[in-house]
């Protein structure tokens, strides 16, 4: 079933333990693939030492509901202007020059990344003062100015407040890094239609395909007045489609069989990245392991649907309801890449050769919640439902705070079933547990409303966004 939160079956840290060496070359580069090219190189933290962390006080506001399965990382491009990043330019204070949610579903290796303009105007909450900011009460303003105010955990508690998702973590990289990291594995092979010439960027380029280093990189993912509209959405195309390249680039086998390429990657990564002091080895290890043979079309990009703002030419403003279904669809969980909807792939193929019924489903419900009687109330609803339920009581073996459907090697697509007709229920296989399933109730129990990680929403198809995919026809 599409988008189903499950729990994983091993820790990352048993599951590394049983790779070979080119499994985990290939899951290191895969990791970095997903989430190095965008900035998140948290997986290595362990690894180099050398990261710089943030401890952020999320219990500070009241925050969106997490979704188990899904990791939401904030990345941030940062535009302070110091040290070696001052060459380009004068800025005052710390402000995020681009800004993202990625959420990465480490249960069906997918990722959609959602750009969140620098120019959007957004209802900031307050922030207290903190060391080295001076706080600020709530206002109207651009979405990337709470930084400027309230530090990183000012930014982060704003996204969360304007977007309805829940943040897992932050990541925060330089300008430089940005150069060394890109010089790291050679390059990037970038098609440029015309020839581009932008001081303020630092960018002069012919037109034709070539391989961008660093600093070109750097230059053709700031430009913004010499290409396009000279906007920061068409800003963020260009950006879009460089990450994409970028992608396939640490994906080629010249990069993942190159030992010294590897290294020296994560080098210029770790020297230049910030991340919560809570973004720890074992957490990254889970996501790389899912995500070692991610298919470039279920990574996919996004801006947040948006139109002109009406008192200001120069802002813009979310369009409603479209930026609120995408927002909603990435804090439920939902599988927002393309074949997991209606038309499916090969796995909804199978599912319609084999379907499963509730007749065919047996369940022992188990109540851990402490309400008397659930049990019985839950029997109750299974059975005009069709399913055949095999007794009630308490837990005695397993006893999870999350509401959970546990089920043997062989059924997982009628547990799927199973918990798809609850508001919010994960699977979890158990080996010997044989032909019945067992569902137990949580704490978090919230009844019967059928799959929310289900949506007809298409990134590509509703709201233009692009996969990592190269694109068919090119201007080169």
């Amino acid at each position: 079933m599409a988008g189903k939160r499950s729990a994983p079956h091993t820790s990352g840290v048993l599951s590394v333990a049983r790779l070979s060496a080119g499994q985990w070359i290939a899951c290191v580069v895969t990791a970095l693939a997903i989430i190095a090219s965008l900035g998140s190189y948290g997986w290595y933290q362990g690894l180099v030492g050398n990261i710089t962390t943030t401890q952020v006080d999320t219990d500070a506001w009241d925050r969106p509901t997490s979704v188990e399965g899904v990791m939401n990382l904030l990345i941030i491009g940062s535009d302070v202007r110091s040290g070696e990043n001052a060459e380009y330019g004068e800025a005052e204070g710390a402000r995020p020059d681009t800004m993202l949610i990625a959420s990465i579903d480490v249960d069906d290796g997918a990722a959609t990344l959602v750009n969140l303009p620098r120019d959007l105007m957004v209802d900031l909450p307050g922030c207290e003062a903190v060391e080295g900011y001076q706080g600020m009460s709530p206002q109207q303003g651009m979405i990337n100015s709470a930084m400027t105010f309230g530090g990183v955990g000012c930014q982060w508690n704003a996204v969360e407040q304007v977007t309805g998702v829940h943040l897992d973590h932050f990541v925060m990289m330089d300008f430089t890094g940005f150069k060394d990291m890109v010089d790291a594995i050679g390059g990037v092979e970038m098609c440029v239609p015309e020839p581009i010439d932008d001081p303020k960027a630092h960018l002069e380029l012919d037109a034709g395909l070539q391989t961008l280093d660093g600093e070109d990189s750097l230059g053709f993912v700031r430009s913004r007045y010499a290409q396009g509209d000279g906007s920061d959405l068409s800003r963020i195309d260009r950006q879009q489609e460089f990450m994409g390249a970028m992608l396939r680039e640490v994906l080629s086998s010249e990069v993942m069989t190159s030992p010294v390429t590897v290294t020296n990657f994560l080098g210029a990564v770790t020297d230049s990245i910030s991340t919560d002091d809570d973004l720890t080895v074992e957490t990254m290890t889970d996501i790389a392991i899912s995500m070692r043979e991610v298919d470039l079309e279920r990574v996919q990009f996004v801006t947040v649907p948006n139109g002109a703002h009406p008192d200001d030419n120069n802002r813009i403003m979310m369009s409603e309801p479209a930026a609120s279904e995408l927002f909603e669809a990435i804090n439920t969980g939902a599988d927002l890449a393309p074949g997991s909807g209606e038309d499916g792939d090969e796995e909804s193929d199978s599912a319609e050769e084999s379907p499963v019924e509730p007749s065919d489903v047996s369940v022992e419900v188990l109540n851990n919640t402490g309400i008397d009687g659930l049990a019985l109330e839950i029997q109750s609803v299974l059975v005009q439902e069709g399913y055949v339920v095999t007794g009630v009581g308490n837990p005695e073996l397993r006893a999870p705070d999350a509401t959970t459907v546990y089920h043997g090697p062989d059924d997982a697509a009628a547990a799927e079933l199973l918990a798809g007709s609850l508001t919010n229920a994960r699977t979890e296989e158990v080996q010997g547990l044989e032909q019945t399933l067992e569902l137990v109730a949580g704490s978090d129990w919230n009844g019967f409303g059928g799959d929310s990680s289900e949506t007809d929403l298409s990134i590509t198809e509703d709201l233009g966004g692009v996969t990592a995919e190269p694109e068919e026809k090119s201007a080169c």
